[in-house]
């Protein structure tokens, strides 16, 4: 029986040619981290970890999802009253079990990056590693900003609403001297969902923000430019982002969305109908918005928002109690790109389509909408949330390849709030290598190894500056 008792540094290379790819081109290229929730915030402040459970546990809800499916109380996962310590324990106890789990690599990798540690993480020798962690974190001083540099990220991009005043971004652009470029992605969500009780007030809000009075659907969008207009000056960004999670198309008149804004604003009760109609044409002029300002359109597709309420109800938003949705159509989103494109105001375009069942779909639509001028306008981007593994990795590379050339693609995003979930990205390459491996070692791809450290290189990190117009340094 062949079993490692180590982490292998020929994980996921599969064959000669991908392993010689990856160390030679891949293994050392810097990171940009395009799409992420970690907090400005605890950047700037910028404290040192407690221990490995911090590190680990600390707002993670793809290892709090793990652990409940184990069972594990929830004073363990999300309790306040639990030492991370403690939390820690209750992890590495069912870490072994995770075989076939994205989890069980990404924490090989990180204990490996991070620390040195190359063993298996079990009951067995959790409090030795613990203790030896611990003292590795105090003696190398592993802060937030130690760990983004440690793992050569050269730009992240956190998330923020269109009211946040970007306090810790301009600190942060003030007197942060280290290595990393922080922006934000532009998420006008709560300006959309028109159906939810808060929207009149979160209105009264941008008002105020931007000091403008929002009277009607026509009265907001100059507000909502303003505050693009803002992220833009405090941090150079160029990204917006988008969720719609059961968008569908209708078409509408500039009259019945001004009827729909104000029966919104009045808290009356909106039909489906109506309600797709103003996110219908929300989403337009929010396209056009990102085209006239030089921002790319993110749009983040098909979530199952808040599945388990009851859980919602008990620990709170974005823990783990989020699924996958299939009720998105392809043609509703093409519509979208398509009324853009007849204004001549389609902007560039990443589509995260959560439903990897209809990958093929999505990279078809997203090659319908290119044009002259602009390589890869419209793209697939990353693997997204429960796709970001290597089985959904090499699907979107085996399958999409077939329908959009892999080589203009930005690349891996972490979409996390884990200072130390970067080896995410290693991973992203690691079969990216492979698969290019696998194609030359079949003779389906003969040429120059100089055309593959260029596509290597783009993938990993140019496509996505360019992209963006980041302008950041290899």
């Amino acid at each position: 029986m062949k079993l490692n008792s180590k982490f292998s540094e020929e994980l996921y290379l599969c064959n000669e040619t991908g392993r010689e790819l990856y160390h030679k081109y891949a293994e050392h290229m810097p990171i940009i981290d395009y799409h992420c929730h970690i907090s400005p915030k605890a950047m700037y402040e910028n404290k040192e970890f407690e221990d490995l459970g911090e590190m680990w546990l600390e707002g993670d809800h793809y290892k709090w999802r793990a652990m409940r499916t184990f069972g594990i109380d929830e004073k363990y996962i999300t309790g306040n009253e639990t030492s991370f310590h403690d939390k820690y324990l209750a992890f590495a106890k069912v870490l072994p079990k995770m075989v076939g789990n994205p989890i069980f690599i990404w924490c090989a990798l990180e204990l490996k990056r991070y620390f040195g540690i190359d063993e298996p993480l079990s009951e067995a020798n959790a409090e030795e590693i613990y203790r030896k962690t611990k003292a590795l974190i105090k003696e190398k001083h592993m802060t937030r900003q130690w760990c983004m540099e440690h793992s050569n990220v050269r730009l992240v991009s956190t998330t923020e609403d269109p009211l946040d005043d970007l306090k810790y971004h301009k600190l942060l652009k003030g007197e942060y001297k280290g290595g990393v470029r922080v922006i934000t992605a532009f998420r006008p969500d709560k300006a959309m969902f028109l159906e939810l009780d808060s929207f009149d007030s979160y209105l009264n809000k941008l008002s105020g923000v931007t000091g403008r009075e929002i009277k009607d659907f026509r009265s907001m969008l100059p507000a909502l430019q303003d505050r693009l207009k803002y992220f833009r000056e405090v941090t150079g960004t160029t990204v917006s982002d988008d969720g719609i999670p059961h968008f569908t198309w209708e078409d509408y008149t500039d009259e019945e969305i001004e009827v729909i804004f104000q029966k919104a604003r009045k808290n009356e009760p909106l039909t489906k109908q109506e309600i797709d109609k103003y996110q219908s044409a929300f989403l337009v002029e929010m396209g056009r918005l990102y085209n006239k300002e030089g921002y790319v359109m993110q749009l983040h597709i098909g979530t199952y928002l808040d599945a388990n309420r009851t859980g919602v109800e008990r620990v709170g938003q974005s823990t783990g109690f989020d699924c996958t949705d299939d009720q998105c159509a392809v043609k509703s989103v093409g519509e979208l790109l398509n009324r853009l494109t007849v204004m001549g105001e389609l902007p560039r375009t990443l589509l995260y389509p959560l439903d990897g069942t209809k990958i093929e779909t999505w990279a078809v639509l997203a090659a319908g909408f290119c044009d002259n001028g602009t390589e890869a306008k419209v793209q697939l981007a990353a693997p997204w949330w429960f796709n970001d593994q290597q089985y959904g990795i090499d699907r979107q590379f085996r399958s999409c390849g077939n329908l959009y050339p892999v080589a203009l693609s930005v690349g891996m995003l972490t979409d996390s709030r884990s200072f130390i979930s970067y080896p995410r990205h290693e991973l992203y390459r690691r079969v990216f290598c492979n698969y290019l491996g696998e194609l030359c070692e079949r003779g389906e791809y003969f040429g120059t190894e100089e055309n593959l450290k260029e596509i290597i290189e783009d993938v990993c990190f140019n496509n996505a500056n360019r992209f963006f117009d980041f302008k950041v340094s290899n």
